[in-house]
């Protein structure tokens, strides 16, 4: 795929150097859109020196295809062709766009540029946009379209089908049609049933009245998440007076999905989430990103050379004890992120709730006792056959690997669970703060237990 992506941008690059419009016109006719627009990125990346050439394959792309093509693009290569587009043809491209990518779009554009684009957006278009806009940004509203196939209850099915066919050109989905009375929604219908029904049966007769909705101000995670449960295209979103003011159609909900997902993963490795790319983000960027829960991992870490001092004693008098310290941290370490990186995923995917603390717990305290058993098991045998059979020493090991273990599972499980009480996100609860509390609480126990076994006052 590679190698045919470099062939096909060599084969660009000369066919631009030759002004062969016709022959590149027709390379772009049959390539996807989310292609095309990776394409261009690696055609031309920031290098806008060739602007010229980047403004001429846009405008060769067939009209119906060029503001989906822009959709997939980088904000940065928006940005550029907006400012280069003239008032005509921003017009002509706003006119060909739906409504819910030209927010997207708006989102991510300077101040300047969302003025032009609100400034060529008919009054219509730009009362929807700033409708979308004022929902809060994680909701659902902010990632409906309004443009969706609104059919009437006492509407026959061949008054339906012209209606499909006089507006859902502009629709973004027309699958699914929505029955509405005064604005409020009664019921769906889809063109399967549509094709199946006879010609003069009407619309109330054969709509599903039992529909699954979603409120403007619901979460967008939430909504993205039914998706998955209900296995549907689109799901209607409606006002507090159960009015349809929009539809959030599949593909918004997957884009959600991975900004979630990417935050996630972000959080988990303590790293503030960012919406540019690895190669887009600058290194002082990456650095600001990094530092701050660096910093207090850090700082928090100190807390492990303040434990180790105050017990220099128990290193005095039995020096071996050290070098078994990494070992009951480590495993302490791993033991918490695996409990939390499922619990995290469950509380993600709904599974998991608040209410199912004690619950999450006690299970968790069920598999620690079965994980430390067999981990101590293993190496009270190896530390007492490689270190000249000494059962006190095997033993303390042992007690200290069975205690941090379920103590590890036990804060792995319920932090991230309390962080969502809190209305935090639950992936800050994630392998690195985890770890650095795991590790305090090991060497807690380990000291305690070799001072309890050993006798060190």
């Amino acid at each position: 795929m590679e190698t045919n992506m470099e062939n096909i941008i060599e084969t660009l690059n000369g066919l631009l150097s030759s002004r062969q419009y016709a022959k590149i016109r027709s390379l772009l006719e049959d390539s996807n859109p989310a292609d095309t627009a990776a394409l261009i990125d690696e055609l031309f990346g920031d290098d806008y020196e060739q602007e010229k050439n980047f403004l001429i394959l846009f405008r060769l792309l067939p009209k119906d295809d060029a503001a989906e093509v822009f959709t997939y693009m980088e904000p940065e290569m928006q940005e550029h062709l907006i400012s280069a587009f003239s008032d005509n043809e921003l017009r002509e491209f706003l006119s060909q766009s739906f409504i819910d990518d030209t927010v997207d779009i708006i989102e991510e554009m300077p101040a300047n540029v969302v003025s032009r684009i609100l400034a060529n957006s008919t009054t219509g278009a730009r009362k929807a946009i700033n409708e979308i806009l004022n929902y809060p940004k994680d909701s659902a509203g902010s990632i409906m379209t309004i443009e969706y196939i609104n059919l009437h209850k006492d509407m026959m099915v061949k008054e339906a089908f012209e209606t499909i066919r006089k507006v859902g050109i502009n629709k973004e989905t027309i699958y699914t049609c929505y029955v509405t009375e005064n604005r409020r929604l009664i019921g769906v219908v889809t063109v399967k049933q549509l094709f199946m029904a006879d010609e003069e049966a009407k619309i109330g007769d054969i709509m599903e009245s039992n529909v699954i909705t979603v409120d403007t101000t619901d979460d967008r995670e939430d909504v993205a998440r039914m998706f998955s449960k209900y296995d549907y295209l689109a799901i209607p979103v409606v006002d507090s007076g159960h009015r349809l003011v929009g539809i959030v159609t599949f593909d918004d909900a997957m884009d959600v999905i991975t900004e979630e997902n990417t935050e996630d993963f972000a959080r988990m490795a303590a790293v503030a989430p960012s919406d540019e790319s690895y190669f887009k983000t600058g290194v002082f960027k990456h650095m600001l990103n990094r530092i701050g829960w660096l910093c207090v991992l850090m700082i928090s870490a100190t807390i492990t050379g303040i434990l180790t001092e105050k017990y220099n004693a128990v290193f005095t008098a039995l020096p071996i004890l050290v070098s078994f310290m990494p070992m009951i941290m480590d495993t302490g370490g791993n033991c918490g992120s695996q409990s939390s990186v499922l619990v995290i995923r469950g509380l993600a995917l709904g599974e998991i709730e608040f209410v199912d603390f004690f619950k999450v717990v006690f299970k968790e305290f069920r598999i620690g006792i079965l994980v430390s058993s067999v981990l101590a098991l293993v190496n009270g045998i190896r530390i007492y056959i490689m270190n000249g059979h000494d059962i006190r020493l095997s033993i303390t090991l042992c007690i200290s690997i069975i205690f941090t273990v379920i103590l590890s599972k036990l804060i792995g499980a319920a932090l991230p669970m309390l962080a969502k009480k809190c209305r935090l996100d639950p992936a800050l609860m994630a392998t690195p703060l985890i770890s650095t509390i795991v590790d305090c609480c090991s060497l807690l126990i380990y000291f305690n237990v070799a001072m309890k076994i050993f006798n060190i006052a």
